[in-house]
């Protein structure tokens, strides 16, 4: 296993924590092929974890592994991209984020290993996996429960921020089922929520803004998606310079300056999907392999961003958070 922070481990659903050491003992000498398509670049901080734990591995690119990497500009590019990558035989496919990456990995093979990275939907309620246990077919792989982690994150705001009566939220096609959980989970708890829909990318996010009513732009809450997650930055830079308190999925957000995230570690979990690869390289097959969830989440806070823009961080967020940046 990985050198993983406490909160970054995972508990492999139906069975052990920890796939034997044995199995492990020797590598493939044939070269292992493995293909995705993605909507964020390579050098984003998931891809940099997944090569490197092929690499603890025993994986090196050019002599036992070789990754054939993607990038799809939109989401209409997802099927052409899949069948262009199953044209090349990979030995593993990796389907990534939205739920457009498995249904066109889908479409292309149903014998070919998938190993999922489900971040914005929801596999077993929309009937791509039979159980959590026996996946099924061709697929195994990471659930990261982002449409219950959405209603979390409202209850969070609400119990930290308790004179916010109001925000706002913007979300887009890939991330409608948390925008949905989220708005469902502001009016049990009286929290007014305005949804802003992003559509054409690159999103224009001072538009969006100015959509929303203006006692709503206090508060911006941001669910995880492609476009998102590549315009970390820019949105982190966005709240900054309109003071806004921002809420977040993955701590990429708060290192780039946003104030608060919660959720599990999307490098974390990347890293576990290079163990599902190589366990299939070895031939396992993806209905044996139980699908997995995260079980541990962290709250991180930036206070530099805070003071930044004049609030004072409420003691139970402070109490709350797992890690503060100073």
């Amino acid at each position: 296993m990985s050198d993983m922070r406490r909160r970054d481990f995972i508990t492999l659903l139906g069975g052990a924590a920890a796939w034997p050491l044995a199995a492990r003992a020797q590598q493939p000498t044939r070269t292992l092929k493995v293909g995705t398509v993605a909507g964020t670049p390579k050098s984003s901080p998931q891809w940099v974890a997944f090569e490197r734990r092929m690499v603890e591995l025993g994986y090196q690119e050019g002599r036992n592994f070789s990754f054939d990497f993607l990038q799809a500009a939109s989401a209409d590019e997802y099927e052409a991209l899949y069948r262009k990558l199953a044209a090349r035989e990979p030995d593993v496919i990796l389907a990534i984020g939205p739920e457009i990456g498995l249904k066109s990995a889908l479409a292309v093979t149903r014998t070919v290993p998938i190993v999922m990275i489900a971040i914005d939907y929801d596999p077993l309620a929309r009937g791509y996996i039979t159980s959590l246990a026996r996946p099924s077919g061709n697929i195994t792989g990471v659930v990261f429960q982002q449409i219950e982690l959405a209603a979390k994150r409202i209850q969070l705001i609400k119990d930290g921020f308790p004179d916010r009566l109001a925000a706002t939220m913007f979300w887009d096609k890939f991330s409608a089922d948390q925008w949905e959980a989220a708005r469902s989970t502001a009016a049990k708890l009286g929290l007014q929520l305005s949804g802003i829909e992003l559509r054409e990318p690159p999103y224009d996010y001072e538009a969006a803004l100015d959509q929303a009513p203006l006692d709503h732009r206090g508060m911006l809450i941001v669910p995880t998606s492609p476009s998102f997650f590549r315009d970390r930055a820019r949105l982190a830079d966005f709240a900054l310079r309109h003071r806004i308190l921002s809420m977040f999925v993955f701590r990429e957000w708060v290192d780039a300056g946003g104030l608060l995230c919660y959720g599990p570690s999307i490098t974390a979990l990347f890293g576990r999907v290079a163990e599902f690869v190589d366990r299939m390289a070895r031939g396992a097959k993806p209905a044996d392999l139980p699908v997995e969830q995260p079980t541990r989440f962290e709250m991180v806070v930036n206070l530099k961003t805070a003071k930044a823009i004049g609030i004072e961080l409420p003691t139970a967020i402070l109490l709350r958070a797992d890690e503060v940046i100073e």
